[in-house]
């Protein structure tokens, strides 16, 4: 299957890097975090930009990488820098839009540990290619 299974375009509306209150790292040490997890089941890379846009700020567009041909990319976006390097902020919502060279498919994953009990969410996004 040389093309893959999945989209090009995908969306995710919901984003939110909390912060991790002092003390509230969890049992094993977690921290809140959020993942945009890719699959690339095709024969060859795929060469993908993510979009990330808020409520009250221009967007930081053109965050490129490549997911290798028959691979999985997990890209943390507690590590995800703008242009100028500067981390995606936490406490803030965002929303994100991934664009590939090739079909692809997306989840996106949210580890909250804010509270006693670990918290874990993971969706896939939505298609509108």
């Amino acid at each position: 299957m040389a093309e893959g299974h999945g989209h090009r375009v995908w969306i995710v509306p919901d984003g939110y890097l909390a912060s991790t209150p002092e003390g509230c790292t969890g049992p094993t040490g977690y921290f809140s975090h959020e993942s945009c997890c890719i699959l690339n089941d095709g024969s060859e890379p795929a060469e993908c930009v993510i979009d990330i846009y808020f409520e009250d700020r221009d967007p930081i567009q053109g965050i490129a990488f490549t997911v290798g041909a028959e691979r999985s990319w997990h890209y943390r976006l507690d590590a995800c820098r703008d242009h100028d390097g500067n981390l995606l902020p936490r406490d803030t919502p965002y929303s994100l839009r991934l664009t590939a060279s090739r079909n692809v498919v997306v989840q996106h994953s949210r580890l909250d540990v804010t509270q006693q009990n670990l918290a874990l969410f993971s969706v896939i996004a939505w298609t509108c290619d």
